[in-house]
């Protein structure tokens, strides 16, 4: 049975990333053999709260953005889910969002909920006292539902760790002392965890190095293509040319550029740092987005915007892996026509974990106040990120369904089993 306001996309358009979230909730749905009740309460958040965030710019003129925050469900855990700074930022696309962040948590046996937020601003064209403001107000309006036993942020597109200070320090002025463990994300002087920049970017690292070797490949030497040369992808094409891969071509806004003998990728990160683009890199030959996305390269991680691998797309893919750095970058139809022709697709919700495991790690250091080293962080990462692909990739042999379909199914079950569990109240 589908949620209240479930709504399919119209004949020949692409669906919207709620269409998305909820038709991969009714896959999982259908696999487990759940009742339209127990459906109907997965499908829908648990709270959502829309607020308004004025600003004073600097000029003195008065601008008006919305903010969002969801939380999907808190069966298992308090809320987990980044704050998105991006002129796209809807009520639907969080509400998408957070139901991911819920199985995703799921997935990787994290004591969290979903959750998501955001405010519809360009962050680039504002200026840092701006965001600042943005920021703090945005926080003061959904103060009511958030907390460290409540609802934990973290950065997410449009955002960073600077974002996550004010978050943190707008939410302690406001009880009295300070409370690092509101968010995650932070700097190291605040209270941030070693590890957590990159933690994301590792995490797909790792499942893609098990991808490879269930399938009888290794990752030194493979070929690489990366979409997306943001927070993500950036450190991900640098710890992939670090194991021994060849990153053949990257891409951001602007565009890409490729290069079949492989990118330095270092110097190009120096690059990026002087530029502000992967455009005009030395020794490579420039690429679109969509030319990317149709290389013969052994993985293809998507790292960007979501729903770009859709039906367009999709049937030009030649790629044998596609490992899901971003959220929702594989539409229903993409997904169907990358199964059909035998592409293996590692899930976002298991593929770009690695990043809320770190958070949780972050998390539990600042409520013990004791913090771990960076050995400890990354064997505790990569020991839970091929524990999930493993029980993942256990699941779809076994029922011979898509990584997908398996992950969806592990998420949607231990969220189920702690509704049930835990029962109704009254």
């Amino acid at each position: 049975m589908p949620a209240p306001d479930q709504q399919t996309a119209p004949t020949g358009a692409q669906p919207t990333p709620w269409q998305n979230a909820l038709g991969q909730l009714a896959g999982a749905v259908d696999i487990l053999g759940y009742g339209p009740g127990l459906h109907e309460m997965l499908a829908t958040p648990r709270r959502e709260i829309n607020v308004a965030v004025p600003l004073r710019r600097d000029d003195g003129t008065t601008e008006l953005f919305h903010g969002f925050r969801v939380q999907h469900n808190v069966s298992r855990g308090p809320g987990k889910g980044g704050l998105r700074y991006h002129p796209s930022v809807d009520i639907d696309e969080v509400r998408a969002l957070a139901m991911l962040m819920t199985w995703k948590c799921a997935v990787v046996e994290l004591p969290y909920g979903g959750a998501k937020g955001g405010v519809g601003i360009t962050p680039g064209e504002y200026s840092q006292d701006e965001l600042e403001r943005v920021t703090r107000r945005y926080t003061s309006e959904i103060m009511p539902v958030i907390g460290p036993e409540r609802d934990i942020m973290a950065p997410d597109m449009g955002t960073n760790e600077q974002t996550m200070a004010w978050v943190m320090d707008t939410y302690s002025v406001s009880q009295g002392y300070t409370i690092p463990a509101v968010v995650t994300g932070k700097p190291l002087a605040v209270g941030g965890s070693l590890g957590r920049p990159t933690a994301t970017s590792r995490g797909v690292v790792h499942v893609t190095q098990a991808a490879l070797v269930e399938a009888g490949h290794d990752l030194r030497g493979a070929t690489i293509a990366v979409q997306g040369f943001g927070k993500v992808g950036a450190h991900a094409a640098s710890i992939f040319a670090a194991e021994g891969a060849r990153v053949i071509a990257v891409s951001d806004e602007h565009g890409g550029i490729t290069n079949p003998t492989g990118l330095d990728v270092q110097r190009l990160v120096d690059h990026v740092a002087e530029t502000g683009t992967v455009q005009g890199f030395d020794a490579s030959d420039p690429i679109d987005n969509e030319a990317l996305l149709a290389l013969d390269v052994d993985v293809l991680v998507p790292a960007a915007v979501d729903g770009v691998l859709n039906s367009s797309t999709a049937p030009s893919v030649r790629a044998r892996f596609v490992v899901e750095g971003a959220n929702g970058p594989t539409t229903a139809d993409g997904d169907r026509i990358l199964a059909e022709k035998g592409t293996v697709v590692v899930p976002d919700i298991l593929a770009n974990a690695g990043g809320v495991v770190v958070s949780y790690f972050e998390w539990v250091q600042a409520n013990q106040a004791y913090w771990w080293t960076l050995a400890e962080i990354e064997e505790k990462l990569g020991g839970r990120m091929r524990s999930a692909y493993e029980d993942v990739a256990g699941l779809a042999r076994r029922e011979g369904v898509t990584l997908r379909d398996a992950a969806l199914a592990i998420g949607v079950r231990r969220v189920a089993e702690a509704h049930q569990i835990r029962g109704l109240y009254p």
